[in-house]
C-alpha cells in the first residue's frame, strides 16, 4: 500500500509543486490537498496520511493550530510545517504543537527532498527514487526544474 501524504497550503502554486516533488517517490501518493486550516482537519481526520506537509499561513487556522488539532486525534503522524521564514516559527511551540520538521519555503529543493524522505522513513534517497545521475537524483533534477519555473 502506498504512503499517503496531505499537502495542506493557501497558495495553489505552492500545492502543485509539492504534489510534483511526491509523484517522484515510489509507493507515496497524494492522498488530499487543503487550502484552508480546518478543511486541512477534516482531510487529515478523513484520510490519516502520514506525513503532513503544512504552510504555516492558512486561512482559519493556521499550521500550528492545525498542527495542535491534528496530533491529539492522530499522534502518529508526522508533520513538516512549511514557513516563509525560519526565524517567525518558536522552534518550542512548533515542537509543542507536533510538528517533526520546519522548512523555510526559500530553501533548496534539495532540503526539501531530504525533509520528505525523513518524514517517509527513506533513511537512503536511492530507496525512494531512481538514480541516474550519481550527483543528482531525479527527483531533485525534476524539483530544480520545477523550482525555475516558480
Amino acid at each position: 500500500m502506498a504512503k499517503q501524504v496531505l499537502i495542506a497550503d493557501s497558495d495553489k502554486r505552492v500545492r502543485r509543486a509539492l504534489r510534483s516533488l511526491i509523484a517522484v517517490f515510489h509507493d507515496v501518493e497524494v492522498c488530499a490537498e487543503a487550502s484552508r486550516g480546518l478543511e486541512t482537519v477534516e482531510a487529515a481526520i478523513f484520510h490519516r496520511p502520514n506525513p503532513i506537509i503544512l504552510a504555516l499561513r492558512m486561512p482559519e487556522l493556521n499550521g500550528i493550530e492545525v498542527a495542535t488539532i491534528i496530533k491529539k486525534n492522530l499522534p502518529q503522524t508526522k508533520m513538516l510545517l512549511f514557513a516563509h521564514y525560519r526565524e517567525h516559527v518558536d522552534s518550542k511551540l512548533a515542537s509543542a504543537a507536533g510538528i517533526d520538521m520546519v522548512l523555510p519555503k526559500n530553501e533548496e529543493v534539495t532540503a526539501l527532498i531530504k525533509a520528505v524522505n525523513g518524514l517517509l522513513g527513506l533513511e537512503d534517497t536511492s530507496t525512494s527514487v531512481e538514480i541516474k545521475d550519481p550527483q543528482l537524483s531525479p527527483s531533485e533534477t525534476k524539483l530544480q526544474k520545477l523550482n525555475m519555473a516558480l
